[in-house]
């Protein structure tokens, strides 16, 4: 439809209207004077203004409806619209934006119709649109007065909304920063972020799914969804290279979120968030690190459609940006944490057996005894010394040598119960500490299951030897007062054991 704003047609609407009324009060005068009445005590929304013109001209002008169109500069399209009276049309919505476009400043006369921009400094923040099959009757300073209160509404309605979208960021972006800094792992931050995101947008559902170093997706997490259909996301989306994704290759290239109006019309993997949580709109958010895209956070509804604003696009930016540095920062964190893990086990630990070293032995011994003592409980040591390994190794080699000692580790593993402790000393010598108030005669059990154990042949390198083993056994408090005596009495018994062709030895009472 094209709508006419020549100057000709508006003079006749403005020449027939102040003929058709005198200066005497009348509707329109009251209506002027009820919108000074109302601006006066409360902003007014347009609903409201369009009520009262409604309510107070219909008679005189034969006035169907009266409709306020607001616009999206950005998409190019009508956004909102308010109205009292009749339904809108199509052509109504098309006029207005027509009226819009041409950044004009007069109104537009058509059979039945006044179009009426809504201007406020300088600026078009809507369209006014009159049907009636008697508008000649309206008087212009009316209309203008009604434009007025209308374009005031919206600047209002405009800034207000400004508001509270920057609140809402605001505290969305505080929200990830704090939740997201005090994440324990990368999967917790990834999922911080989807559930501030759903918030944020006020979406019904949302996800993230995250990658590892090869592109493939390593984890996922629905916010919104039941654990069951968050099972099925993970079944049909962890292992699979996440490029295969039409979604995340567009937000790779354009390293910015994605906002999908009609997710039907946007290309998508089958099986994957957007189809799996039947989504009809949505938000993708890149979750970007200094090594690229490491993940995406998305969200959307599923019972309707969403036309997103430019609004919406830079509070995505905001939290896509907030999101990769919060996820990025989890990552650090997480390997950081994963490093010092590894060093503190290495500190403490044998590097070729993987079992505790003496370092670790003496702690726990210390910390056995001490909570002990105050309970009258008996602690054990085992201090172990391999028969006739000097053999093998000097015999097959060093590397020979390790390996044995690491099927040996792996041997006394199955003789000693979780809860006590088996240690590689140094060489070839281990050791277990036993607590649980163990009496002798249980001590004396473990160190016959280590004898049996160590009595099978062992293969090392396609041949088969065989070892003994000598064992030092001392108990606290029969044998010893403290950790270090019982180190030291154990270690006698072991050397006595030795000296006497191997077995077992029971330290002498203190």
């Amino acid at each position: 439809m094209t709508v006419s704003s020549d100057r000709r047609a508006t003079g006749e609407w403005r020449s027939a209207a102040s003929q058709a009324y005198p200066e005497d009060a009348d509707a329109q005068v009251t209506l002027l004077a009820d919108l000074v009445d109302l601006a006066a005590r409360e902003e007014p929304s347009a609903q409201r203004i369009l009520n009262l013109m409604h309510r107070a001209v219909r008679e005189a002008t034969g006035l169907e409806f009266a409709t306020v169109h607001g616009f999206d500069r950005e998409r190019d399209r009508v956004v909102s619209t308010v109205g009292a009276g009749a339904s809108v049309t199509d052509a109504d919505r098309l006029m207005a934006a027509e009226l819009y476009r041409s950044g004009s400043g007069r109104e537009v006369v058509t059979a039945q119709r006044l179009a009426v921009p809504l201007r406020r400094g300088g600026r078009t923040l809507g369209v006014l649109v009159l049907a009636g099959d008697r508008l000649a009757a309206l008087r212009p300073d009316v209309v203008r007065a009604v434009a007025l209160h209308l374009a005031s509404s919206l600047r209002a309605s405009a800034d207000e909304r400004e508001r509270r979208a920057v609140a809402v960021a605001g505290r969305a972006v505080r929200r990830l920063f704090e939740e997201g800094m005090a994440a324990s792992s990368f999967e917790t931050a990834g999922e911080i972020v989807a559930r501030v995101t759903a918030e944020a947008f006020q979406t019904e559902r949302a996800g993230m799914l995250l990658v590892d170093a090869d592109g493939r997706i390593r984890h996922t997490a629905g916010v919104g969804v039941s654990a069951e259909l968050s099972e099925a996301i993970a079944r049909s989306m962890v292992g699979r290279v996440a490029r295969d994704s039409p979604v995340w290759r567009r937000a790779e290239q354009e390293r910015a979120p994605v906002l999908v109006d009609d997710a039907d019309r946007a290309p998508v993997r089958p099986g994957g968030f957007v189809r799996t949580l039947q989504l009809r709109s949505y938000v993708a958010m890149p979750l970007l690190s200094a090594t690229g895209l490491v993940g995406i956070a998305l969200c959307g509804d599923a019972s309707r459609s969403r036309a997103w604003s430019v609004r919406d696009g830079e509070l995505a930016r905001q939290l896509a940006l907030q999101g990769g540095l919060v996820v990025d920062s989890a990552r650090l964190r997480q390997a950081e944490r994963a490093r010092m893990a590894e060093l503190a086990h290495q500190a403490f630990h044998d590097v070729l057996t993987g079992l505790p070293n003496r370092s670790l032995l003496l702690d726990r011994l210390e910390q056995a005894i001490s909570g002990a003592a105050g309970g009258r409980e008996r602690v054990a040591l085992l201090l172990i010394d391999l028969d006739g390994f000097k053999q093998v190794n000097d015999t097959y080699g060093h590397h020979a040598g390790d390996v044995l000692l690491e099927r040996v580790g792996e041997r006394l593993l199955r003789a000693v119960r979780d809860h006590n402790t088996l240690a590689r000393l140094g060489g070839d010598e281990f050791a277990v500490l036993i607590t649980g108030d163990p009496d002798l005669s249980a001590v004396s059990a473990v160190a016959g299951r280590i004898h049996a154990q160590l009595e099978e042949p062992f293969g090392v390198e396609g041949r088969q030897v065989r070892i003994g083993a000598s064992i030092g056994i001392a108990v606290f408090p029969d044998h010893a007062p403290d950790h270090s005596g019982l180190v030291r009495r154990a270690d006698n018994a072991m050397y006595q054991a030795k000296r006497n062709g191997g077995g077992s030895r029971v330290a002498t009472k203190a």
